[in-house]
């Protein structure tokens, strides 16, 4: 671990699979080395434990908005020890939204609270399959408002970002970069669309000046094969252009990380589960891998 500190990782909706699967942590080597946020009372206690105890009673698969204020304190919490050097990296485990929102709190997901947390710009998420990696232009819009999103800047600062963080995180020297058009074919030349010959093209061209080794823009359906990508990763310009691929390749075994904050954060790649929490069946694949992700990143930082 980076100056062997630990992990700090945060159990998440109590009445989700989060504490259970954080609990799978203390049968495993990394049992000395995380440092779990969460409820006592729902934590194996031979794991290091910050005791946030919820208000309300907590019932596996009935989530309730009275426990959303300690929830996020518990972000706040983890979120700022990684700021004082207190914790290497940060490891989240899931939470439901609507159930925040439902406190009457403004929250749109884990990724912009951190972001208003530690102070940073806008980052970019990247989930993470063994070797595969996709990141996007873009995060949750409604398709019919990518194409006002994407502008040469925003392009550019998630290629920057995406390429600083294969750099300084994933520890490739020279990270190769495909990126994704817009459109069917990329554009076919501009029968299919012109946003690849307006300003992805010439936003790559830019880019390729600094020293970055980007390919593309290639159309979408070609950009994980063998001719063309997917390099070092694929930077897809809108969440279900690149993430089923990356889903079919390690669904349950998958990791979000986000890109461009002072910290390392990531996370599982799946849901609350309410519908299996309590009962042991959750798979905990995609913590465990998020969990040894985090420790790399670490070490390479």
């Amino acid at each position: 671990m980076a100056r062997d500190l630990p992990l700090v990782i945060t159990a998440g909706e109590p009445a989700g699979v989060g504490p259970e699967l954080c609990n799978r942590l203390a049968g495993t080597p990394y049992r000395d080395s995380v440092v779990v946020v969460g409820d006592r009372r729902q934590i194996d206690p031979r794991l290091r434990i910050v005791d946030t105890p919820y208000p309300a009673e907590v019932e596996p698969g009935r989530p309730t908005p009275d426990n959303a204020g300690t929830l996020l304190a518990g972000l706040r919490r983890a979120a700022e020890g990684c700021l004082s050097g207190e914790f290497a990296a940060m490891v989240t485990a899931p939470l439901a939204k609507s159930v925040i929102a439902g406190s009457g709190v403004a929250f749109t997901g884990h990724t912009e609270y951190l972001a208003d947390v530690t102070g940073a710009g806008d980052p970019v998420m990247m989930l993470v399959a063994g070797e595969l990696r996709v990141a996007l232009a873009s995060t949750h819009l409604p398709l019919r408002e990518v194409a006002d999103y994407l502008t040469p800047e925003r392009l550019g600062h998630a290629i920057r970002v995406l390429h600083a963080d294969l750099r300084d995180r994933f520890g490739i020297a020279e990270p190769e970069i495909v990126v994704c058009g817009l459109n069917p074919h990329a554009g076919e030349h501009g029968h299919l669309g012109d946003e690849e010959i307006r300003f992805i093209g010439p936003a790559l061209e830019s880019l390729r000046a600094e020293g970055m080794n980007l390919t593309g823009p290639v159309p979408a359906d070609t950009a994980f094969t063998p001719t063309a990508g997917p390099g070092d990763a694929v930077l897809a310009m809108y969440h279900d252009q690149g993430l089923p691929v990356l889903k079919y390749a390690g669904f349950g075994h998958a990791v979000n990380v986000t890109l461009g904050l002072p910290i390392i954060r990531t996370s599982v790649d799946h849901g609350t589960a309410f519908d299996i929490a309590g009962t042991g069946k959750a798979d905990p694949g995609s913590l465990m891998a998020a969990v040894e992700l985090a420790v790399r990143m670490a070490r390479n930082q």
